[in-house]
């Protein structure tokens, strides 16, 4: 027998017995994760589902006690053209002037779709005070520089989620620069708010490869392996009369730590854990860096303008946000000195929500508050708000519908905030509630993926306003009740 007939053979029987355990899948309702989104006939498939409405007024309150990409991608101009944001697409049956109740399933008290709330006796307290305080400063026309660190896993990956967050802002209270860009990344040519190459030999020591590293809050840290490059362009604004501020971030400098700016060479002779440069400042999108250092840890740029609002991604892929303890302590409270942060955002959970049976996650509570203690800590001149996840779905036996402990992994988030004393936001409800995910990724057009996992662009717009629209809740509270002392 010929080589190429027994290749055709090993194929041929490999997709027999492929579809056979499909079927088998299939037929008797056995389900297998792994499996399940690679099985070759689901799509042909049509099992029985109800057509829930999804809950608009989505997932109540804490007890007591307790990426696919979209055609079209937000890079900071959409949002120019007008003074009020921009209208996005709704999930079905969202309706912001009608009220229904709460089902069985929903958590015992109501959290809106752009609510942010503290789990505190005293109601008229101001969520996010000290960030609150200072964008109202910025409102007033002080010239002062605020700062969100959107710390995230791949559901805000690309900039998703925080680009529009960031484009809103600065609309509204002032700032420019797409702000924090790694050396490299692996959806370097997925995001669209900051274009960016890199030479092929960074060493990329992170979160899943290493224990033994000074990493930053990005989860990584970046070492030339002896000659490499990263060319970054800030595409946020098409307007070439701004001009932005381009920080190199980087650790401890040798006695001979140097890199190149745009063929220009810069000593560089900072020793601290976190070291902030200012590289280049003038209304150039552009900026390479060249280094031949070996030993010097590098971080990333950033792209800012004097004043006005700042938002950093900070996305992991397949983190649960329990990494982030692992982060030297000395590092962050250095990064709370030069790169001061007002609003801290930790959003994390679908990693957590792996399996479709899982309904405990008092594991997660516990191993999470001793990190969310240490970022307060840390970073002591910010708010935390810890947002709760959004919707995620698995397929049992009745189709695709939310996951069954989704409910349950929010109240522990929720109870997360309430025991570290952090404000609390929900994108599950700022989702729909229950099966929104389903709904999102059927409708037309689609607000998220077909891994029922992810919200696409679009879905991530919609999710950022509604996370704007909550912060400016409390903007207009404080002013009405002026319960935030102004500068």
């Amino acid at each position: 027998m010929n080589a190429n007939k027994r290749v055709f053979l090993f194929i041929f029987f490999s997709l027999l017995l492929y579809l056979a355990f499909s079927y088998l899948n299939i037929a008797y309702r056995k389900s297998w994760e792994p499996f399940d989104r690679i099985n070759l006939i689901s799509d042909v498939v049509i099992t029985p589902q109800e057509e829930k409405p999804i809950d608009t007024n989505g997932v109540g309150q804490l007890e007591e006690g307790v990426a696919q990409e979209d055609e079209e991608h937000s890079t900071g101009d959409s949002f120019a053209a007008s003074s009020a944001p921009e209208k996005l697409p709704t999930p079905a049956g969202d309706s912001s002037n009608t009220k229904t109740p709460v089902s069985k399933t929903a958590l015992p008290l109501h959290i809106g779709q752009s609510d942010i709330v503290l789990f505190d006796a005293d109601s008229e307290r101001v969520a996010l005070s000290k960030f609150i305080k200072k964008l109202i400063a910025l409102k007033s026309g002080k010239k002062v520089k605020v700062r969100v660190a959107y710390l995230g896993d791949s559901m805000i990956e690309g900039d998703l989620l925080s680009q529009t967050l960031r484009s809103l802002l600065q609309q509204v209270y002032g700032g420019n620069g797409v702000g924090f860009v790694p050396i490299a990344s692996q959806v370097a040519q997925f995001r669209r708010t900051a274009l960016a190459s890199a030479s092929p030999d960074w060493k990329d020591f992170n979160f899943k490869n290493t224990k033994n590293r000074d990493l930053f809050i990005s989860g990584h840290v970046f070492f030339s392996s002896g000659s490499d490059w990263v060319k970054i362009k800030d595409n946020t604004s098409k307007d070439t009369s701004i001009v932005l501020g381009k920080y190199l971030l980087h650790g401890p400098a040798t006695d001979s730590s140097s890199v190149i700016v745009n063929k220009k060479a810069v000593v560089l002779e900072d020793k601290l854990p976190f070291n902030r440069r200012l590289v280049s400042r003038n209304n150039a999108k552009s900026i390479s860096i060249l280094t031949e250092d070996k030993a010097l840890p590098l971080f990333g740029l950033s792209f800012e303008s004097d004043y006005g609002v700042m938002v950093d991604n900070f996305s992991f892929r397949g983190i649960s946000g329990l990494e982030l303890g692992r982060i030297n302590a000395d590092l962050l409270k250095e990064i709370n000195e030069q790169n001061t942060y007002d609003l801290i955002i930790f959003q994390y959970g679908v990693n957590v929500l792996y399996k479709p049976d899982d309904t405990d996650f008092r594991w997660y509570k516990r191993a999470a508050i001793p990190v969310i203690n240490k970022i307060k800590a840390c970073f002591s001149k910010a708010d935390v708000l810890i947002v709760g996840t959004g919707d995620r779905a698995f397929r049992y036996p009745e189709g695709y519908q939310s996951a069954i402990g989704i409910e349950a992994l929010i109240r522990e988030q929720a109870a997360m905030a309430a025991q570290t004393d952090c404000a609390f936001f929900s994108l599950y409800a700022a989702m729909g509630g229950k099966n929104s995910m389903v709904h999102w990724a059927q409708q037309n057009p689609s607000l998220a993926n077909k891994d029922y996992v992810h919200p696409n662009a679009l879905g991530a717009k919609l999710l950022a306003k509604h996370l704007f629209e909550a912060i400016n809740k409390q903007v207009e509270k404080s002013e009405s009740t002026n319960l935030v002392e102004k500068e």
